[in-house]
């Protein structure tokens, strides 16, 4: 069974992240930040991560350059609503810089992340 590490600081997001790959077979593991799935990374053999990109205490784009340096075979789906910097870039193109294999723009739907993470685990 893969594993699937979900990260987001909204517990709603997480749990509707796990409702909507519940019936794909998988095994997911839900976390509130960067650093508690910096800890999990390290203790459990994951397949597949989906992150949000804005959080407290690690955010997004940190926990995606460290799993790029430790986990560099780990697929990642970088989530977010929005946002950036400076509107210069936006959160997920930032994401997609650092290493993230596949983005999403919040609200996305239930097939569409489906078929991403299949297509990463595949």
């Amino acid at each position: 069974m893969k594993k699937l590490l979900v990260v987001d600081d909204e517990t709603s997001v997480r749990e509707m992240i796990a409702e909507m790959l519940g019936n794909e077979g998988y095994e997911i593991i839900l976390v509130k930040n960067g650093v508690e799935a910096t800890n999990r990374l390290s203790t459990l053999d994951i397949d597949l991560v989906v992150t949000d990109i804005v959080m407290p205490d690690e955010n997004g784009i940190d926990l995606i350059m460290d799993m790029k340096k430790k986990h560099p075979s780990t697929p990642v789906v970088a989530i977010s609503g929005g946002g950036g910097i400076e509107g210069r870039f936006n959160y997920l193109e930032i994401a997609k810089l650092v290493g993230a294999n596949s983005i999403l723009k919040k609200p996305f739907t239930k097939d569409v992340l489906r078929e991403t993470v299949g297509e990463l685990l595949a």
